[in-house]
């Protein structure tokens, strides 16, 4: 589910986005110990001695701070730097592996500041390098917390420019037009079923050492060994989509080493959820919101000319479909291209109006703008890769953080049953996921996320009709974060709450940055403007 502005098909969860004038932080401190009793056996208390082990090490050894090199698009006054974790956490002396960070200072004084805000966008395999420039490019709805805090992101283990994995050549990774994701026969499912196969061998053959090691847990490891290097005593966290299920993780393993943290468009922490479920839950919520911006459509449809109800336009769409099934649109854009292209709708209101122009162009005749839009670019190198690295990462964690059905049956059943009320995005996000049900490295058992001793009030966030992270997982986290509150956005449905301007939200998420208070119960806020045509 992925987090992070879909470039292909939507991955089971996800980063909101698609997605350092430093002040050098004086002293390092010695790492706490980590909560060595989380968890069960005697495997968990290993890891837990091991994360220690190499907090304290980074502490020590702190960033080295330089100039970004250039072609990671980072200007100065951001600056980057490494930090070398274990590849194995019950192994902290053998094989290391270096993850990128990066920084901006806080904008505000030596006396206002008040430590490093670290950010994960979700995903699996988002980058969060990013995130300083949300300090260089001025954006207003994070001014007062840049006053507070460096603003600090990294790519996770496996993504970008820390130990990146692969699965598949890039270039073939991207090429169009793909096979239909809604199977017509038993023969169409073999076939996916051999694809689905073949890219989970990629993934052992390209990136076998690393697989083991790719969970959730060992980020949320890496983290508190970069809280660290960082030379502060606790963390302060922002995470989106994936990224609140990484700080659930965190907050559940160091529950006394979090400050303040601020978990946006939420996963849903249930082992039962984790992560099967959930992306069969997310189906159910991608058809509401396709629904809902069909609507918005159809309300517009002066602008638009697809049909003046959610009927007409939702035909529209099946035409546009079978179309580009019989003979793909400029040879290379098929029902799945389309599907990548027009999920972005359903992720984020700010895809609403672009997505919808370039849809009312085809149906007045201009297919060229379809194509650009939706036709994957086979001469952007760095981007295809980055692409496929993400999508790897995000296989790779889904499939290690918990056991899946290995029933080819199981799997029929629960999407041939879904598909017929929510067809939008049934089938594609099954294919995304079906190489976990031949998943070649071990599978390990979902942590039970809790409230353990010295978790602070965490602040949750989250949109009532969002589709990547649907809104049951918020209230569940919630349960389980003792002296947390839920902010709800009510009616509203993009993904990724904190980055959007709403007069209700920006400043309650900067009074629990700034103060670390909460108000004194759960608060429902009214909606971000509608979209304008």
């Amino acid at each position: 589910m992925r987090g992070s502005r879909p470039k292909r098909r939507v991955a089971a969860l996800g980063s909101a986005g698609a997605l350092v004038t430093a002040t050098l932080i004086a002293g390092a401190v010695a790492a706490p110990t980590a909560n060595a009793k989380t968890g069960s056996g005697q495997g968990q208390d290993r890891q837990a001695r091991g994360t220690a082990i190499a907090a304290a090490r980074a502490a020590k050894a702190g960033i080295d701070w330089q100039d970004c090199p250039a072609d990671w698009n980072l200007a100065k006054p951001i600056q980057c730097g490494y930090v070398t974790v274990p590849l194995d956490y019950a192994k902290p002396y053998g094989k290391q592996i270096k993850l990128a960070v990066d920084r901006i200072g806080n904008t505000g004084t030596k006396a206002e500041r008040q430590g490093a805000l670290i950010y994960n966008p979700g995903g699996p395999g988002g980058s969060g390098l990013r995130f300083p420039a949300r300090v260089t490019s001025k954006n207003a709805v994070w001014a007062n917390a840049a006053k507070a805090y460096d603003f600090v992101g990294f790519d996770p283990r496996g993504v970008g420019k820390s130990a990146p994995i692969s699965c598949v050549d890039p270039q073939e990774f991207v090429k169009a037009p793909k096979a239909d994701p809604v199977p017509d026969s038993e023969a169409d499912k073999r076939a996916q079923r051999k694809l689905a196969r073949e890219y989970a061998e990629g993934c052992q053959e390209r990136s076998g050492a690393m697989l083991p090691h790719m969970t959730t847990p060992n980020t949320a490891r890496d983290l508190d060994v970069i809280r660290a290097a960082l030379g502060e005593k606790k963390l302060n966290f922002l995470g989106v989509s994936y990224g609140t299920y990484l700080g659930a993780v965190y907050g559940t393993l160091f529950p006394g080493h979090v400050r303040r943290m601020v978990v946006d468009s939420v996963v849903n922490p249930s082992r039962d959820k984790i992560w099967y479920q959930a992306n069969l839950d997310q189906d159910v919520a991608f058809e509401t919101r396709w629904k809902d911006w069909q609507d918005w459509v159809a309300k517009n449809d002066a602008t638009y000319h697809l049909g003046d109800t959610r009927a007409e336009v939702q035909q529209q769409w099946l035409k546009l479909r079978a179309t580009a099934k019989k003979s793909p649109l400029g040879g290379v854009v098929g029902p799945a291209e389309l599907i990548s292209f027009f999920q972005s709708a359903p992720y984020y209101d700010s895809a609403w109006a672009p997505t919808a122009s370039v849809f009312s162009k085809y149906v007045a005749g201009d297919t060229q703008a379809l194509v650009d839009a939706a036709a994957p670019d086979l001469s952007d190198t760095a981007g295809n890769a980055a692409s496929e690295n993400g999508n790897a990462v995000y296989t790779a964690v889904e499939c290690a953080d918990a056991k899946w059905p290995t029933s080819w049956q199981r799997w029929d059943r629960d999407n041939t049953r879904l598909h017929k009320d929510h067809p939008f995005m049934t089938w594609a996000n099954a294919w995304m996921n079906l190489p976990c049900a031949t998943w070649p490295a071990k599978q390990q058992t979902p942590v039970n996320v809790k409230t353990g001793k010295g978790l602070p009030g965490v602040l949750i966030v989250q949109s009532e009709r969002d589709a990547a992270t649907p809104y049951a997982g918020a209230v569940e986290l919630h349960k389980r974060l003792k002296g947390s509150r839920l902010i709800t956005e009510k009616g509203a449905g993009s993904h990724g709450v904190t980055g959007l301007v709403n007069p209700c939200i920006n400043p309650r998420v900067d009074s629990y940055l700034l103060t670390g208070k909460l108000d004194a119960a759960d608060v429902t806020c009214a909606p971000h403007a509608t979209p304008k045509p």
